[in-house]
């Protein structure tokens, strides 16, 4: 045999195995992160999903929460995983702010994770203890500036999405407050409900058993315009605060190396899930809105919203 056929031999062989590949994943169980808490909407979300999803891929989906660091320990851990399509992370945009509050970060969302599928994305919704006076926003408002420093809010974690919810509002209401951050929603909404601190900024999936069990008291959406699920409460614009509106998404990611095949295959049955009318049917009951995007426009979206985060955060002053 001479080498050119030689060559043409090995390189048949290669596109063999790699087509092979494709058309074999997947074949195993597929371990998925949540790098938040149990019970978090950014827990509750993806779950929903993936139980779905393990169905259409016909492999069971182990799920682990693994929280802590503003959900840079769970992403991390997938960040720097087998790049086999057998390791999956969900995350919110927490994602994009945590390299602004975590400067050392042993890995790089826009370099070392390749976005897959977004899954929806939500208001958040202020909530405080049905304890407190407060009535409206604007009660609310005009106390913490006649008592400043009394006001306490809580946070799944410095940096999270929900914490630069609460900044973004306090900063455009000119209003003192201090930060409690928590490990996980559970345990801020435990506080909430118990009146140990003031206020939440929740994620809407979450909020909303416990406004219409009358648990909590709701004053404001994080979204410029009232939420249908919420239509007696009003956004931001409404009450005449700028720059103080932010929304929270949901997506799936896998490590950066990632054959494309298989990210393109997941991505499919993603969207083949999101489009059932049961999934639909859920997500809105948990207020999350669909929000349709490639892959490619999830990595375009995640690299400029980090760039932004990081002028946001020296605007706050926030600090690990």
């Amino acid at each position: 045999m001479n080498t050119s056929i030689r060559i043409v031999c090995v390189l048949a062989g290669l596109l063999a195995v790699t087509t092979g590949h494709a058309e074999t994943w997947p074949s195993r169980l597929i371990k998925a992160t949540i790098p938040f808490g149990a019970g978090s909407a950014a827990d509750v979300v993806p779950r929903l999903l993936f139980d779905r999803l393990a169905i259409e891929l016909g492999q069971p989906i182990v799920i682990e929460n693994r929280a802590g660091a503003g959900g840079t320990l769970g992403s991390g851990q997938v960040a720097k995983a087998d790049p086999d399509g057998y390791s999956i992370l969900s995350n919110s945009n927490a994602l994009t702010i945590a390299p602004a509050i975590f400067p050392n970060l042993a890995f790089d969302a826009t370099h070392d994770l390749a976005s897959v599928l977004m899954i929806g994305s939500s208001a958040n919704v202020m909530i405080v203890p049905n304890a407190r006076p407060w009535k409206t926003i604007q009660d609310f408002i005009a106390d913490a500036k006649a008592k400043p420093g009394s006001i306490s809010f809580g946070s799944v974690g410095i940096g999270s999405a929900v914490h630069i919810s609460t900044e973004k509002f306090r900063l455009a209401a000119g209003i003192e407050a201090t930060h409690v951050p928590y490990r996980g929603g559970s345990e801020v909404i435990a506080d909430i409900l118990g009146g140990r601190i003031d206020l939440y900024f929740c994620p809407l999936a979450t909020a909303l058993p416990l406004i219409r069990e009358g648990q909590v008291r709701a004053l404001l959406v994080s979204t410029p315009k009232r939420v249908p699920d919420l239509p007696d409460v009003p956004g931001t614009v409404e009450i005449g605060l700028k720059d103080a509106d932010s929304v929270i998404w949901f997506g799936v990611f896998v490590p950066a190396k990632t054959p494309r095949d298989i990210v393109e295959k997941l991505h499919i049955a993603g969207e083949k899930v999101l489009a059932d009318p049961a999934t639909q049917e859920n997500l809105k009951k948990l207020g999350i809105e669909p929000l349709p995007m490639t892959p490619a426009a999830m990595d375009d979206l995640v690299k400029r919203e980090t760039a932004a985060n990081f002028e946001l955060i020296k605007a706050t002053g926030i600090r690990q």
